[in-house]
């Protein structure tokens, strides 16, 4: 039995991690006070990962207009301090089931968040609510359902949101945004709110996602088919959790003659060309983090309706909500034409299909600066041991070049 929810433990950290990639409008413009609660740095991300590299690292606590306390990193470069530090800030933002651990789990030389910082930037690492780096809510209990009653939607427009105004207002400046899978689906989200978008400079998306409807992978269509999300809905699951016993049961339930589990990365992600097994180990000290049953019921929708639109709630509800019969679609065109867009994305990807990223394309205004790695996969952009010369070396490029022609 040991030896199942170790496996099944495994299995759930890379469904967990790339499964599927992160909106309830935000009221008003952001121009309140800052919503911070201190929390000692013992338990914290920087305390037991980023510190122990020789990174200096602070730890924010900030609030969302909805409640929950999201915990927030900032990483300055080995060596140095904060002390009139002038790097140009830049906000990563996590896939689904991780946290803003995922940007620090290879080496130095190959971590993204340890790369920005060597190279001058004031990092900033965004956890989302649910996630162990951020700190509950500050009426509601994790064992509350109401505490799980969000999906993307509330991470694009009140966490993100908040993030970005939070290191904003700190640094006074406009901001570098960069996202992985889910992190992108919240950014563009994001990106279309007006009063979210003007204090970004330019953004980095890693694995694009806006729609779903060409994803190919055939474990993630085994679920969808199975209607997992609404099954764990209806059973009163509001909170995943694969690293539980119930997560690890339902993984084995779901591989048991239907999906081989000893290559279920790739039936996830794709076929990656540069992932690192051996440190799988260490990844599992980390991952995976919980998220809740209706985010991942918003996204299985998205796989199902090809849209990329608000929760629907159903013909009744959504008439209450919504005042409409279907949710809203995000419309992307609403994203300025003046925001520089970089989007990384892979051949090999069974999440962000070439298609899907193509129908996004097709929606923006702008014209992003692409690169297109044929034999990546979904894990690679942000594991991949080649990804500072193949993925982060073009960002980084790509942002300071834009600083430089912007005078920054």
């Amino acid at each position: 039995m040991e030896r199942l929810v170790v496996a099944t433990t495994a299995v759930a950290h890379f469904f967990c991690i790339f499964l599927i990639f992160s909106v309830a409008k935000a009221d008003g413009d952001f121009t309140g006070e800052l919503n911070i609660h201190r929390r000692s740095p013992v338990n914290g991300l920087c305390a037991q990962l980023i510190a122990p590299s020789g990174y200096p690292c602070e730890e924010h606590t900030i609030q969302t207009k909805d409640g929950y306390l999201l915990g927030l990193q900032r990483v300055s470069s080995s060596g140095e301090s904060f002390e009139g530090q002038r790097g140009f800030p830049v906000l990563l933002q996590h896939g689904l089931f991780m946290s803003g651990d995922a940007w620090f789990l290879d080496s130095i030389d190959q971590s993204l968040g340890f790369i920005l910082a060597d190279r001058g930037f004031d990092v900033w690492v965004g956890n989302v609510r649910g996630t162990r780096w951020s700190h509950g809510h500050t009426s509601l209990s994790e064992k509350d359902k109401e505490f799980w009653d969000w999906s993307w939607e509330e991470l694009a427009l009140y966490d993100l949101a908040e993030m970005i105004h939070f290191v904003n207002l700190v640094t006074n400046s406009k901001i570098f945004v960069v996202g992985h899978s889910q992190g992108t689906i919240m950014s563009l989200a994001a990106f279309t709110q007006p009063d979210i978008v003007k204090m970004v400079e330019a953004a980095a998306l890693l694995c694009p996602i806006s729609y779903l409807e060409h994803i190919s992978a055939p474990f993630v269509h085994r679920i969808v088919n199975m209607h997992l999300d609404r099954v764990i809905l209806a059973m009163g699951i509001h909170q995943l959790n694969f690293k539980s016993d119930v997560g690890a049961y339902i993984l084995d339930s779901i591989c048991d003659g239907h999906v081989d589990c000893n290559d279920l990365l790739t039936s996830i992600t794709g076929e990656n060309c540069c992932f690192n097994n051996s440190r799988v180990d260490f990844y599992l000290e980390y991952e995976p983090h919980p998220s809740s049953s209706k985010n991942l019921n918003h996204l299985f929708q998205m796989i199902r309706k090809g849209t990329f639109a608000k929760y629907d709630y159903g013909i009744w509800k959504n008439l209450k909500q919504y005042g409409q019969l279907k949710p809203p679609e995000f419309d992307l065109s609403r994203i300025p034409e003046s925001l520089p867009l970089w989007m990384a994305y892979g051949g090999n990807d069974a999440l962000a299909d070439v298609m899907d990223v193509q129908h996004t394309l097709k929606d923006l205004q702008s014209k992003p600066e692409l690169l297109y790695l044929e034999k990546y996969g979904h894990i690679d952009f942000l594991l991949s041991v080649n990804a500072k010369e193949d993925v982060f070396d073009s960002m980084i490029a790509f942002f300071k070049s834009w600083r430089r022609s912007s005078s920054i």
